[in-house]
């Protein structure tokens, strides 16, 4: 018991730790990938292990166990090479897609020989209480599992996976992404070592253990093993001054001729301000310190004007010593200009706490003038949103200003902690802690067809319907920061609570006359003749004239609707037909190609998956079943496609479900998954004396679709109302509300196995329907939203409850 439960760790490690690296090496749409590989190695496993079950039958399970694992850890270790040197670049190609597939292959190799391993180990359980025949040390009750019940195995699985869920945020911040993968090597070698007894096989797989201990402590600095391409670019390691990960995403500190900039996941970056902010108005030299001696001279430089004729410095210009709340501050842009022109009080909330503590108030404090350390600068590590919702201060201005860090999490792609701070609830909460004549300020990229600005004005006049206001016309100033010639453009979004007074509207047509950069989108009626507009400038007309976001958006090219909590895809902007059109064209290879790409991961995904489910999966079942035909029935083996249906839609509808509750996506899913895998193994534990004797097996599938449907009502009313606990609290509210869900649903599949006679053909069938499922759930999700989602899963599992009847006369469980 305790081997299969360190395989189950070692196995879900390595999919979490995947998950990261996958987020810095390739991109962040690519999360589903480490979900996807898991399944259908576990699948394609479970087909081998039924395909050669006679060959198999030659070995007894510790020797098995032994080698399967010593192999799984060198598999681990060959796939993490593969990710690391494989450059995937941002397009479509056939090329891209191969390497694509090779990755992808690559990496399942090793859940291949953890599904091989517990399928053929479940099938034994379940043909025999004795494996004595198959195995000597099964008399013995040994540590290889043997002699156990499939609920006890299925248990120790679970909570084995359970406590990989706890261990990869510890094993992130501390070692980062590639050693976590050493670390799942390491953890299966030292399995093996525990199946194999005391045969040869043991010290070879703990001399492997202590080998790979031993590479991990020498590449804590990533000295040995590190990136090497990102988004498909080799990367210019010699311009990297610091970096660091953790759970939240890998931080790089870059050196770009002298100037400093913050990149995350090798890809979004925000520069560290080298300005006093108690003379920034007088030309300044690029270093505060001795100890930058050697740069190149910048001295001369004015971050005054460069600050100030930027777009977001609307905001400075109407509230130059307002309380400023900035979300997502990075290397203290916003944060200077706030400071510099008299705010009293900046609050700064910054979820990664190496960009805080590292960064900014250590390594590059005198840097920055240590900028986070002023008086006036209060800083939170914290999700954006949720320490607003908390908070019970009111400010003047509530600002964000290009926060998208596109780094991802195992709950798949467009799963963004920012998708949450673009929701029309969040709108509506940043509005309520807002002083009565305060105001947002929300910078987003802009393309020549606007869409993302776009998005932005009918977030916040759909919160603003909400508050009251019947026509927020006049709410709302919108400035670019140049003239919408090309795709990329930054675009102020300024939304007050109040309508713009005069005195506010004047202020604005002098800033943007004295800066000609800027370009005011929907200017003052005595501004309007001052200044040509572009013709993207019309969308915004149009759509703030209309009063009707949703009406409008039906009619515009892009899906710029509002967004709200149930679906919160901000990002995905793009409808169907145009994305279709994009491709076959060849279009598509600006900034909002990443949207693309989004759309198009998820296809191709779906694509690799399909392809890879019938030939892993489907046809060598089939080609075997031609001599070897089971005797479970049809139904039965659609029982086992719901409940993985069903299951794996669970567990993604409840991470986004939980993520702004916990505050981060990375806490969603190691505390969801956590909770529903380990009250799994205590259900699957249980299932054998509940579902006994003559109890009707089919009501546990109704209660599992009932509670399901009852969180699709009770989440949304509760999970806001107790976001302002303390996080050990929200544990314990995260426990309370998915135990008894998690414990129901880890009774199906266990039981399920004891009533058939080809557990290979139910593992690998429900693995299947998990791979698809995983990519399935998020199109429904993004298409119908998080409530659909839920409910198909309740459908899921009634259709399992309806394929359980058939089994009527087979309800005493063996």
């Amino acid at each position: 018991m305790p081997a299969v439960a360190l395989v189950s760790f070692a196995s879900l490690l390595l999919e979490l730790a995947m998950t990261r690296l996958f987020s810095v090496v390739l991109f962040y749409h690519f999360a589903f990938f480490a979900i996807s590989v898991a399944l259908l190695g576990l699948g394609s496993g479970g087909v081998f292990a039924h395909v050669r079950r006679q060959w198999l039958q030659r070995f007894a399970i510790g020797k098995l166990g032994a080698i399967l694992c010593l192999l799984n850890s060198a598999c681990i270790l060959a796939a993490m090479e593969v990710v690391l040197h494989t450059a995937v670049s941002l397009e479509v190609s056939a090329r891209n897609f191969g390497k694509i597939t090779i990755i992808y292959l690559a990496a399942a190799t090793s859940f291949f020989f953890t599904g091989l391993l517990f399928s053929t180990l479940f099938a034994r359980s379940a043909a025999s209480r004795d494996w004595s025949a198959a195995s000597p040390t099964a008399s013995r009750g040994s540590q290889d599992g043997s002699g156990s019940t499939i609920s006890q195995l299925y248990g120790a699985d679970l909570a084995g996976g359970s406590l990989a869920c706890l261990a990869v945020v510890p094993l992130l911040n501390v070692i980062g992404a590639p050693n976590a993968l050493i670390f799942s090597s390491a953890a299966m070698a030292i399995a093996a070592a525990m199946w194999a007894g005391k045969t040869w096989l043991r010290p070879a797989a703990l001399a492997l253990a202590a080998t790979l201990a031993g590479l991990i402590v020498a590449n804590h600095a990533g000295q040995l093993v590190d990136v090497i391409y990102a988004k498909g670019v080799l990367r210019d390691l010699k311009s990297i001054e610091f970096a660091r990960w953790n759970a939240i995403s890998r931080i790089e500190v870059k050196n770009q001729d002298g100037a400093r900039y913050v990149v995350i996941d090798a890809d979004a970056t925000s520069a560290i301000m080298n300005a006093d902010p108690a003379r920034w108005d007088q030309d300044q030299p690029a270093s505060p310190t001795p100890t930058h001696t050697g740069l190149p001279d910048h001295s001369g430089f004015n971050w005054k004007k460069s600050l100030m004729a930027a777009a977001p410095s609307v905001a400075n210009v109407l509230r130059p010593r307002g309380a400023f709340a900035i979300i997502g501050p990075g290397g203290g842009v916003d944060v200077l200009r706030a400071v510099a022109n008299g705010s009293p009080s900046v609050t700064a909330i910054e979820i990664n706490p190496i960009i805080i503590n590292n960064v900014m108030r250590r390594q590059y404090a005198g840097y920055s003038y240590h900028l986070y350390d002023r008086p006036e600068v209060h800083i939170h590590v914290q999700d954006g949103r949720s320490y607003i919702r908390s908070s019970h201060d009111k400010y003047d201005v509530v600002q964000m200003t290009l926060v998208d860090t596109w780094a991802s999490t195992a709950a798949g792609a467009f799963a963004l902690s920012e998708n949450n701070l673009y929701t029309v609830e969040a709108f509506r909460e940043y509005f309520d802690h807002l002083k009565p004549d305060g105001m947002i300020a929300i910078t987003r990229w802009e393309f020549r067809q606007p869409r993302e600005a776009l998005r932005v004005v009918s977030q916040a006049m759909e919160a603003l319907h909400q508050l009251g206001v019947a026509d927020p016309q006049g709410h709302f100033v919108i400035v670019a920061d140049g003239g919408l010639d090309e795709d990329g453009r930054p675009v102020l979004v300024l939304a007050k609570k109040s309508p713009l007074t005069g005195a506010e509207y004047a202020a604005v047509a002098q800033h943007v006359t004295a800066n000609p950069n800027l370009v005011w989108l929907n200017p003052s009626a005595e501004y309007a003749t001052l200044q040509r507009l572009p013709p993207a400038a019309s969308a915004f007309r149009r759509l703030i004239d209309s009063n009707d976001p949703r009406g409008f958006a039906r009619a515009y090219s892009y899906n710029v609707a509002p967004v709200t909590d149930s679906a919160p895809f901000f990002f995905f902007t793009l409808k169907i037909g145009y994305v279709i059109r994009n491709i076959m064209a060849g279009t598509g290879r600006g900034m909002d190609w990443r949207i693309n790409l989004g759309v198009v991961t998820l296809g191709m995904l779906l694509v690799i998956s399909l392809l890879a489910v019938l030939a892993f999966l489907i046809l060598p079942l089939a080609l075997h079943g031609r001599h070897h035909r089971p005797k479970t029935g049809l139904a039965s083996l659609l029982y086992f496609i719901a409940v993985g249906l069903g299951y794996i839609t669970v567990e993604i509808a409840l991470i986004q479900r939980f993520v702004l509750f916990l505050g981060h996506p990375t806490y969603a899913l190691t505390v969801v998954v956590f909770l529903l895998l380990l009250a799994s193994g205590a259900g699957s534990v249980a299932a054998r004396r509940w579902l006994s004797g003559s109890y009707p097996f089919a009501r546990i599938l109704g209660w599992i679709a009932g509670l399901i449907v009852l969180y699709v009502f009770l989440l949304p009313l509760l999970l806001p109302v107790a976001v302002g606990l303390p996080f050990l609290a929200k544990l314990l509210v995260s426990a309370v509300i998915l135990a008894p869900l998690g414990f129901l649903m880890g009774m199906p599949f266990p039981s399920g196995l004891r009533m058939v006679d080809t557990v290979e053909w139910a593992w690998a069938l429900n693995a299947a329907a998990s791979v698809l499922g995983s990519v399935m759930a998020m199109v429904i999700a993004i298409h119908f939203g998080l409530t659909v989602t839920l409910v198909t899963a309740a459908v899921a599992y009634l259709l399992a409850a309806l394929c359980s009847t058939t089994w009527r006369d087979a309800l005493i469980l063996r």
